[in-house]
């Protein structure tokens, strides 16, 4: 994932005009503490949510007050086929911009199946792993009185190995709008008061290689700047034995894609019976900074080492 779309939000004159409500003074300072949530949509949903030139998402950040991003089309979370949707800002603005988009997916889902029964969707939250325990609490007695209270079911993933680098786990939320806010109001609090949880909203997508972002103000016009300094890009050939060149190419070229996708290096596989010297083993050239070399090196090797333990058990 090596970009990211983000939508300026209105002017800070706008935003001025939107005085909170007087609320008791501990609430209100916990209400302006900076936080972020992520979560994942499909990339129809994701469509509906930027709309027309970006009108829909520079609309939502103009009342709410919130950043808006979303991790670029075909940028999926990994395992998955959707999306990642950042929201981030004070408490009261990434619960507001997060009702503005729900309300709007919400909608569209209700007007499609054509009833008036409330949808029960599903809500996918991404959560660091270092957080999570902060929500289940001691034998889990967090998380059940969030779901006695809030009536919504919530499901925490268990921590996907698959993925090299991958310190995220899935929080699914599922009830009605009002049970699955209602969770949401609970579990962010909850979140905020970690600092390390603060501290990751420099990092939304900590899986990924560092990324570029488009930034579209709200006349719609746009432009590209890189978030990170260039690093020195490297070379480095490696050996793989004939026999394991399909584990690391995988079925239509999709482990190498989503090597080369997690850790934005480069990789190039030498043709048949063009082996390293004196070897029978293929060269798999790597190229890109160190880290992403390194990366991507040690998931080839995952897949090469996972394939032959199960040969040998």
């Amino acid at each position: 994932m090596e970009s990211t779309e983000s939508y300026a939000a209105g002017s800070p004159e706008e935003l001025t005009k939107r005085s909170p409500e007087q609320h008791d003074s501990s609430e209100a300072d916990s209400a302006e503490k900076p936080t972020h949530i992520r979560f994942l949509v499909s990339n129809a949903a994701a469509g509906s949510v930027i709309g027309k030139g970006g009108s829909t998402i520079t609309e939502f950040q103009a009342k709410s007050g919130a950043r808006i991003q979303l991790s670029r089309n075909q940028e999926f979370f990994p395992g998955t086929t959707d999306r990642i949707i950042m929201i981030s800002g004070s408490i009261k603005e990434v619960v507001s911009g997060l009702e503005l988009i729900l309300e709007k997916l919400h909608s569209e889902l209700h007007a499609e199946d054509g009833n008036e029964v409330e949808p029960r969707r599903r809500i996918r939250l991404v959560v660091p792993n270092s957080s999570c325990g902060g929500i289940i609490g001691k034998g889990g007695a967090t998380i059940k009185s969030f779901i006695e209270e809030s009536k919504a079911g919530i499901k925490i993933s268990p921590l996907d190995n698959t993925y090299y680098g991958l310190s995220d786990r899935l929080v699914t939320l599922s009830g009605t709008f009002e049970e699955q806010m209602r969770a949401i109001d609970l579990i962010l609090a909850k979140l905020t008061e970690d600092d390390h949880y603060s501290q990751n909203v420099h990092s939304p997508y900590s899986y990924a290689a560092g990324y570029n972002s488009v930034n579209y103000a709200p006349n719609g016009s746009g432009g590209k700047y890189q978030n990170h300094k260039e690093e020195p890009s490297n070379t480095v050939t490696i050996g793989v034995s004939d026999e394991h060149i399909g584990l690391v190419l995988g079925r239509g070229g999709r482990n190498i894609m989503e090597i080369t996708q997690m850790t934005g290096a480069r990789i190039k596989i030498s043709d048949r019976g063009d082996f390293i010297s004196g070897t029978s083993d293929r060269k798999v050239s790597i190229t890109g900074p160190q880290r992403a070399i390194q990366q991507a090196e040690t998931m080839i090797k995952q897949k090469v080492d996972s394939a032959t333990e199960r040969a040998t058990e």
